[in-house]
């Protein structure tokens, strides 16, 4: 939960351009100059402006001119980062922020330590932001810069944020009175605007409807319709959160109105999904629904996959399985899987570009103090690397030669036992597999609380009779396997399939703690297939298949029955509980216990049907699982200026 990018961008200098180097004097005004033509040419022509620099970084190290030569390598690092060049802008930021050390330069530290730290705060590593953020803030408050602490607080702010520490909001109240005696109303609109969400996250609906309103009233004189926008779904938040209705519709439709003049796609679809979640709590489905889809438009023609689009599948999963449209249910929880694991690909691949960032760095700063260290015998050490080579590549050869030899044994032996162990996995858990090759047997063991599925197809046998036996198997395996894929999921174990029937658990044989909640949502998501799957079939023409889903949770015991064709199994009351909430079952429902409706009322919405004769159990209480309850509410911070980079 990034807070918005407060990037400020430079005033660039006009002035005449140089030709080149050959007819430049060489004195302190010369260097000025050319980095004055530098700045003004970082936005419109990135490479005249990097010769301009350079030349001038070259003039400033003949004269050792320090002050020019920080300047340039910071005019340097700007052109690369306006590029979208980060390494080579971060690169040539620490080389100017060593020179301003050296110079004893705190306005020059200070601003080169909060570039670096805002930069990495963009890449999303927090830590080295924070390191160099806290740098930039002691010098800042030395110097008494108003502009560059209120930068640098709304920074350390946001990175607090991302972490979601609760000191965020000390650093970013800091920054009001100072963004408030700056004049700057255009950061002023920014800040109360964040500070408003950091309120609203952390359920202070007063103190998030003062500084959201602050927000715009500010923006409305500046203009800002953006802004504005942002603050007034903000409003629209907290009137919702509070009960009132028509407020909430009323602040939406604001900004959805402002955020349609500018075509800001992310504000839009920020608004339409906030008139859903008003209609969705009014228990209007329908129209919730409509909203949603208008928002899921607007967002799928973002260039980025992002956090606003993931969570209005997810909302739109809910509102559909409110409407029992339970294919459109498991469409757009699909689409809520897939978006996570790419934005969960993405963090990961973020990651490893920071740690090839870092390494770029490194190797930089190793470059900068080999430079500055004369090596007094050049001809030696020349002599000694050839030396030190060659003595390494015959002890690589032979260490090589060996491993090739030994590699080429061991593949052949680690296939084989992959093959046996993939084979010994798909029978049995990995854990009671591993016991049974270490000792040759398995312990049977007893477990105080398991949950166990069972599913069945009503009227299968007069279905089978119908077809031929490939027919039967061919649909039997194609329904299994789709089973056996949501099984691995939830983190389930497969216990065995008899005929038409189905049964898995969870708890076992290593301990889970969500293993109730995964396996309603896994008969959920069975019902789901199951509806798309016959929805098919239908339209071919061919009977449906409808089934049976029961789910109990109690004690068992489980173990290794026999000796040859081993199967893992469970024993207990539990099972034959299990067994007869499918057997109870509606078609097309999931049927459980009251002790497990106990486990998971939290979480799902359940209807319950009373007392029901189960055979051989006599009366027992059962529920039918309407639909998962909605999490509560992350509000996503707007993204569209987050970081004060400073000139």
């Amino acid at each position: 939960m990034n807070l918005r990018n407060c990037l400020l961008i430079p005033v660039l200098l006009s002035g005449s351009i140089a030709s080149g180097q050959s007819n430049v004097s060489k004195d302190t005004a010369t260097v000025n100059k050319l980095l004055d033509q530098s700045k003004s040419l970082v936005k419109t022509d990135s490479a005249k402006a990097v010769d301009l620099a350079l030349q001038a970084k070259d003039i400033a190290d003949e004269l050792n001119y320090s002050k020019g030569e920080a300047i340039a390598l910071k005019t340097l690092g700007m052109v690369y980062y306006v590029r979208g060049l980060y390494k080579q802008s971060v690169d040539y930021w620490s080389q100017s922020l060593e020179v301003f050390k050296n110079m004893k330069d705190d306005v020059g530290t200070a601003n080169m330590s909060s570039n670096i730290g805002a930069i990495y705060l963009d890449q999303g590593a927090d830590d080295k932001a924070l390191e160099y953020s806290l740098k930039a803030l002691k010098i800042a408050e030395k110097l008494r810069d108003t502009l560059r602490l209120s930068s640098v607080l709304m920074n350390i702010g946001s990175i607090y944020h991302n972490k979601r520490d609760p000191v965020a909001i000390t650093y970013l109240l800091q920054a009001v009175p100072l963004v408030e005696g700056s004049g700057n109303k255009d950061l002023y609109v920014i800040l109360t605007g964040n500070i408003g969400e950091v309120y609203l996250d952390n359920n202070n609906n007063q103190k998030a409807f003062e500084y959201y309103n602050k927000s715009i009233e500010v923006a409305q004189e500046t203009k800002d319709t953006s802004d504005a926008a942002y603050a007034y779904n903000g409003v629209g938040k907290v009137y919702l959160r509070e009960g009132n209705f028509e407020m909430a519709l009323q602040n939406h439709n604001t900004a959805l109105n402002m955020a349609s003049r500018i075509d800001d796609k992310f504000q839009i679809t920020r608004s339409l999904r906030g008139i859903a979640d008003v209609y969705e709590k009014q228990g209007k489905n329908s129209l919730a629904i409509q909203y949603y889809e208008k928002a899921r438009i607007v967002a799928e023609k973002m260039d980025d996959v992002n956090v606003e689009l993931q969570d209005l599948y997810d909302d739109m999963s809910g509102a559909y399985a409110k409407n029992s449209d339970f294919p459109n249910a498991y469409h757009y929880k699909t689409q809520y899987s897939d978006i996570r694991d790419s934005l969960y690909k993405l963090d990961t691949k973020k990651k490893l570009n920071q740690l090839e960032f870092d390494f770029e760095l490194s190797k930089k700063e190793q470059e900068l103090v080999l430079k500055e260290a004369k090596i007094k015998s050049e001809k030696q050490a020349r002599i000694g690397v050839t030396i030190g080579l060659g003595l390494l590549l015959i002890i690589v050869f032979i260490v090589y030669r060996n491993y090739l030899q030994k590699a080429k044994t061991n593949k052949i032996l680690d296939k084989q036992k992959a093959q046996i162990e993939d084979l010994l996995h798909n029978i049995l858990p990995k854990q009671v597999a591993s016991e049974l090759q270490t000792s040759g047997k398995s312990k049977p063991r007893h477990f105080e609380e398991v949950s166990v599925l069972f599913t069945d197809f009503k009227g299968f046998t007069a279905i089978a009779d119908k077809l031929s036996p490939e027919e039967v198997v061919h649909e039997l395996n194609e329904c299994f396997m789709a089973f056996d894929n949501i099984m691995e999921k939830y983190n389930l174990e497969k216990i065995k399939t008899i005929g038409d029937a189905y049964m898995c658990a969870g708890n076992l044989p290593l301990p889970d703690p969500h293993h109730a909640y995964n396996i309603i949502r896994a008969g959920l998501e069975i019902q789901a297939f199951m509806s798309m799957y016959n929805t098919r079939r239908a339209a071919h023409g061919l009977e449906t298949w409808e089934i049976r889903i029961g789910v109990h949770i109690g004690p068992v015991v489980a173990g290794v029955v026999g000796k040859k064709k081993y199967a893992y199994d469970i024993w207990g009351s539990t099972v034959n509980i299990a067994s007869r909430m499918e057997s109870n079952c509606t078609p097309g429902r999931v049927n459980i216990s009251a002790d497990t409706y106990e486990h998971v009322k939290e979480h799902f919405e359940c209807s319950n049907r009373g007392k029901i004769y189960a055979k051989n159990l006599g009366e027992l209480e059962m529920y039918f699982v309407e639909y998962e309850k909605p999490l509560p509410a992350i509000h996503p911070i707007h993204r569209d200026r987050e970081i004060h980079y400073e000139a």
